[in-house]
């Protein structure tokens, strides 16, 4: 705190001499250096967590500001390639229907000199030109009637409805797959949807409380689907974990995500910690190598940890720029060449690097942190105060990087697990676009629809089936079950 001097304590400091006339400077100037040095402590913390990107930090480019573009905004590494197809790609330009649908032929009915007729004249040249098109689709009332007949005999029998045809009106299997299509897949809103249907199909009457009944029952009818991915997501080799905040009736839930490469299950709760995995039950029962950004929730969990790089190379972006410590610089580079080594090394029909290159990374992976912890002495504690203080991001980084050695260098040691947790990253980013568009889920039981559903598209999606077509297969009674090896 500044301390207020008066003209009395002036003067009599100077009529004492220049001895007390410095004393009482250095009294004055004590507490404002202190306070210069909090302030500017403060401000220069302020700056770097503005300076907090997309590509520096885990933050989504959706939160950068407008206008603002990060640079580099991917840390991708330019390939040297040109853009464009590359030499030898197929293209993908329109091609001529060796069996067209329909033929419309154009034929002269005059000669354009005399004006004769050409009804029987040979044909000389064809020309043929093709047009891509949708044909008007219109929605098709099928009515069904049972009739009833009388054998001589006196009996009278009854013919039956087809399965499924249960009302006496109703919508069928492919129009509410569509509606559910276009709203949990395609994220449109249920009014947009309703409008879609009208003015694609002419199917006016298509409400919003008719849609949330197709939803329904395509929720409940995915019950065993969704029980078989998450069997087989625990039975997993390599899994991916992830989490987002989720906005259930205006309020922060915590959607939580496991993946493969061929399976996807969403689940939320209110937690975002351990309650909430232990609740969803994949975790806890997890075997595998598990891919994750490092959350403290993970760590309580006893199967093989893998950490994402991912989310190192962001870090260390920030720490090389924004603090501008070279040490991170230099262990972005190596975590490339490590990536470099192994993608060559996987082409190469090898399921491992070479011990000696593997060694000679690990020391170099060594040297690099001993630099940084040098250029990062612990902060002593404040006298007075209680707990570890604060460690700053490049500390509390550096410690990750060394506790965790073995995570985070996972992907040399073993190729079967990624170098970073995109896979569970491409999961969770269609969930913050639904959101986006819809805003929050005003019912529970809307956002417990959605990752069930939403889980399942994504999962035969993943392996190659027609989204459309598996959500059919749930209104007609026997849901597709997709392939759960891993």
């Amino acid at each position: 705190m500044q301390t207020i001097v008066t003209r009395e304590a002036i003067a009599e400091a100077y009529s004492q001499g220049l001895d007390a006339v410095v004393s009482l400077f250095e009294q004055v100037l004590e507490p404002v250096l202190e306070q210069v040095a909090t302030l500017t402590a403060r401000v220069g913390e302020l700056e770097r967590e503005r300076a907090l990107d997309s590509h520096n930090s885990s933050k989504p480019p959706s939160t950068d500001p407008p206008g603002h573009k990060p640079s580099p905004k991917s840390l991708r590494q330019p390939s040297g390639k040109k853009s464009g197809g590359q030499p030898g790609h197929r293209g993908s330009t329109l091609r001529m229907s060796e069996h067209p649908d329909r033929v419309v032929v154009y034929r002269p009915e005059r000669c354009d000199s005399c004006g004769a007729s050409l009804a029987e004249a040979p044909i000389v040249a064809t020309e043929r030109r093709q047009v891509i098109d949708l044909p008007p689709v219109l929605v098709e009332v099928v009515e069904h009637r049972v009739e009833s007949r009388q054998c001589p005999c006196g009996q009278t029998s009854h013919g039956s409805f087809p399965e499924g045809v249960a009302a006496n009106v109703q919508y069928g299997p492919r129009l509410k797959a569509l509606a559910v299509y276009l709203n949990q897949e395609q994220l449109l809103p249920m009014e947009r949807t309703g409008e879609v249907l009208a003015d694609v199909f002419g199917c006016e009457s298509f409400s919003e409380g008719t849609l949330d009944r197709a939803v329904k029952e395509c929720f409940e009818g995915l019950a065993e689907a969704e029980a078989a991915i998450k069997a087989a997501l625990q039975q997993a080799a390599v899994g991916h974990f992830d989490e987002t905040g989720l906005n259930v009736v205006g309020k922060l839930r915590w959607l939580h995500n496991a993946s493969t490469a061929s399976l996807t299950h969403y689940g939320w709760h209110a937690k975002r910690g351990a309650d909430g995995a232990d609740a969803i039950g994949i975790l806890p029962k997890f075997q595998g190598v598990g891919v994750h950004d490092g959350l403290e929730t993970y760590w309580r969990y006893g199967w093989v940890h893998a950490l994402c790089n991912g989310h190192h190379l962001r870090e260390l972006t920030f720490v090389e720029e924004q603090l501008g410590q070279a040490w991170a610089g230099q262990m972005k580079a190596l975590l490339r060449e490590i990536k470099e080594a192994v993608a060559e090394a996987r082409a190469s029909g090898a399921t491992r690097l070479p011990s000696d290159v593997e060694q000679a990374f690990e020391a170099r992976y060594a040297s690099i942190l001993a630099t940084g912890f040098a250029a990062n002495p612990p902060p002593p504690r404040p006298p007075g105060t209680r707990g570890r203080p604060k460690r700053g991001k490049a500390l509390s980084l550096l410690d990750r990087l060394s506790n965790h050695r073995e995570a985070a260098l996972r992907f040399m040691r073993d190729f079967a697990v990624p170098f970073d947790n995109n896979q569970a990253e491409r999961d969770i980013r269609m969930v913050k676009v639904k959101q986006k568009i819809s805003g929050c889920f005003r019912q529970p039981s809307g956002a417990d629809m959605f990752c069930r559903i939403r889980g399942y598209i994504s999962t035969v999606r993943k392996q190659g089936k027609h989204a459309l077509a598996c959500i059919q297969t749930v209104f007609q009674g026997s849901p597709f079950m997709p392939a759960l090896a891993t």
